[in-house]
């Protein structure tokens, strides 16, 4: 599964692609802090089952702090902008972004999250390929219109489905000599997503310096 250094990795590309002149340490640090931000609920699963990918992995979360940044952009003056300065209307819109690319996203396309948690418990998972064959043409697994359920997205509820951690390795209490593994690098594409976000950053860091 993707480790946070994945999901901060594309929250500090969103960050360079979308802050301007506002970027800085300060709204790197505040994007970067949204794009790790759902893996907090692992922590939440040692004492609410089924947390770990529902309860900060839902996108009922973007779509809440999306209605507060509305309601903030529709008055004048913004209290974010009074209370943390005039970027801060700015950050916390592309924080927004950097949560549901980087913090839900990858999850999302990796092992499935709990999208429409609480409303709905079930784990779903995004997979497939699109490619272009002379003998087939056009072809996407993605979404299988002729099943009912699109093609078997849905891989569980919070009462099947444990994501195992170093957190919490296994569901229920842990042996004494259990092994926890806390990923950091799982494939070479996650390496050079790293590899290039980290290169990115370091350079607008720079020109801002400079």
């Amino acid at each position: 599964m993707p480790s946070t250094l994945v999901h901060v990795a594309i929250g500090g590309l969103v960050a360079v692609a979308l802050l301007r002149e506002e970027f800085g340490w300060w709204s790197l640090g505040v994007v970067l802090v949204f794009a790790a931000l759902p893996d907090l609920d692992t922590f939440v699963g040692l004492v609410l089952p089924g947390a770990h990918r529902s309860l900060f992995h839902t996108l009922l979360l973007p779509v809440g702090l999306s209605v507060l940044y509305i309601a903030d952009r529709r008055v004048a003056p913004s209290r974010l902008a009074e209370r943390f300065g005039p970027a801060a209307s700015r950050v916390f819109g592309v924080g927004i972004l950097a949560l549901v690319f980087g913090g839900i996203g990858p999850d999302l396309v990796t092992n499935g999250v709990n999208l429409l948690y609480p409303l709905q418990d079930s784990f779903v998972k995004v997979s497939g390929e699109l490619f272009l064959s002379n003998q087939r043409g056009v072809v996407q697994t993605f979404v299988d219109l002729s099943k009912a359920d699109g093609g078997g997205a849905v891989v569980g509820s919070t009462q099947s489905v444990h994501y195992s951690t170093g957190v919490d390795p296994s569901p229920g209490a842990e042996p004494e000599n259990v092994e926890r593994v806390f990923p950091v690098l799982s494939s070479g594409m996650e390496l050079l997503l790293v590899g290039l976000s980290g290169i990115l950053v370091a350079g607008r860091l720079y020109q801002t310096t400079h």
